[in-house]
């Protein structure tokens, strides 16, 4: 089978959250069932720069008035089809944001260019790939079926990936003339109280929607979670699927990881000492006993991270350090700066992300917080299940859906993994804390749930598996 996958980001070349992890390790997971993958993507500066000789496979004289160029490049297991637009993507910002924080002008243009171009490969451009699927992923690429329905390649199906939907590509409705639909197509799918949706777009023209997650899908479908999307998402129901995300299994490897000081495995946790003891250099922490709190993250409301600075005495007042990597919302960004500043010794911050940096800290930490409010899938956790590090995390989305809560039965049993908490206020988050605070207490048990994690399948095994299965069905269904 063939498929072609169109993204917006793709580890390792760009990354600025989860979705690229998703979009690199999903091509790969599903070859070993048969399904050769190529997957389009903007030709971004480090696009550009990673890739080797690529080879132009076709010339655009005109994407919504774009010249541009489709070119084809193998990297790192990857097969590649990159949209070379540089009027479009080559910028000294990030994918979406300029370096002053804010939204390109033009991302409703650079996006539904991407679409387009994706459209038409569906139609079958590249006489050597004609694809039998396409899957899209988010607002960036959900043009990608409606340019197929209202023009190109209505005879392949297509299923749109929503990573989270809180994010939905709003823009101006005056800009629907220049996206070279027919008129028809903006009452029918782009529409949304005046403006383009260029998610819901994407959510009423593809063949099936999945989410990253099953209790997600669930979510979705209430006020609370569905983001004004609750009622399209409902009438699609019969066609919503919830698949938990994977992780790169080579990539997040405990025991063969070279950007760690000390690799280790579960029969050998005592060699995470190492880890723990560059942590605490590179943080300016401390270097006695007391457990290593860490949070990775964007900082965020809908991450949660807004409580940390509330709950940061209980963590504290009970011997623990906290380590934090991470950018997002100004306020909470001084917070937690503050924090850090007051608290020399116990609490470090480094801010922005870091590759590397997020491998040691999930190889040198005891806890990794992730109190999102809601979380569609989130891979924080299962890396940190991967690495020994105990996931304390909101009941929510796939948070709930991959962590085993540390209560009696679970414990008992042997296979608690985590510890869960609702609602997420600043009250249960603090109950969470002493939580596992007694649990870490207790090094048996402590030791037993980090062995209990390190053992759980959190690759794409699985998850990959269930995707060729859908791919199939969605194919033998036919548009």
């Amino acid at each position: 089978m063939k498929v072609l996958s169109v993204a917006s980001e793709l580890y390792p070349l760009i990354k600025t959250g989860g979705l690229a992890d998703v979009a690199g390790a999903l091509p790969i997971a599903l070859a070993a069932h048969g399904v050769e993958t190529k997957t389009l993507i903007p030709g971004y500066p480090a696009v550009m720069k990673a890739v080797k000789k690529p080879k132009k496979v076709y010339e655009f004289d005109s994407l919504l008035d774009e010249r541009a160029a489709l070119l084809s490049a193998r990297h790192e297991g990857l097969d590649l089809l990159i949209l070379d637009c540089p009027q479009l993507y080559e910028r000294s910002g990030g994918p979406y944001l300029a370096t002053d924080g804010r939204d390109y002008p033009d991302n409703w243009k650079r996006f539904a260019v991407l679409s387009k171009a994706g459209a038409e490969i569906a139609a079958g451009i590249l006489p050597d790939f004609i694809p039998d699927l396409v899957h899209v992923h988010d607002w960036q690429s959900a043009l990608v079926p409606v340019y197929m329905r209202y023009a190109e390649a209505p005879e392949v199906p297509s299923l749109i990936t929503i990573h989270n939907i809180a994010f939905q590509g709003q823009f101006a409705g005056s800009l629907f003339p220049y996206l070279e639909l027919p008129g028809h197509a903006f009452y029918e799918a782009l529409e949304y109280y005046g403006t383009l949706s260029y998610l819901k777009s994407g959510i009423i023209t593809s063949h099936a929607v999945s989410t990253v997650s099953p209790s997600y899908a669930e979510e979705i479908l209430t006020p609370e979670f569905g983001m004004g999307l609750e009622g399209l998402i409902a009438s699609r129901g019969s066609d919503l699927y919830g698949i938990v995300n994977g992780i790169d299994a080579d990539v997040w490897n405990p025991s063969a990881d070279e950007l760690l000081p000390s690799a280790y495995s579960a029969t050998t946790l005592k060699k995470r000492a190492g880890n723990r003891a560059a942590l605490n250099e590179r943080f300016g922490l401390d270097a006695d006993d007391g457990p290593i709190f860490a949070v990775i993250s964007r900082l965020t409301w809908q991450k949660g991270l807004d409580l940390v600075p509330e709950v940061l005495d209980e963590i504290l007042d009970g011997g623990g350090k906290l380590a934090i990597l991470g950018s997002g919302d100004s306020f909470i960004e001084a917070a937690l700066q503050g924090a850090a500043a007051y608290n020399r010794g116990r609490v470090g911050m480094v801010l922005g992300y870091d590759e590397k940096l997020s491998h040691l800290m999930q190889a040198g930490s005891d806890i990794i917080l992730v109190p999102s409010r809601f979380e569609p899938c989130g891979l924080t956790q299962l890396y940190a299940l991967r690495y020994g590090c105990i996931p304390l995390v909101a009941r929510t989305g796939g948070l709930a859906d991959t962590i085993i809560d540390a209560n009696e039965a679970a414990l008992a049993a042997g296979v608690a993994t985590g510890v869960q908490f609702a609602p997420v206020t600043a009250d249960a988050f603090r109950h969470a804390i002493r939580r596992t605070l007694r649990l870490h207490s207790d090094q048996r048990l402590w030791s037993q749930m980090q062995k209990q994690g390190m053992k759980s399948d959190v690759s794409w095994n699985r998850s990959g598996a269930t995707y060729a299965e859908l791919y199939q069905r969605l194919v033998s269904k036919g548009p």
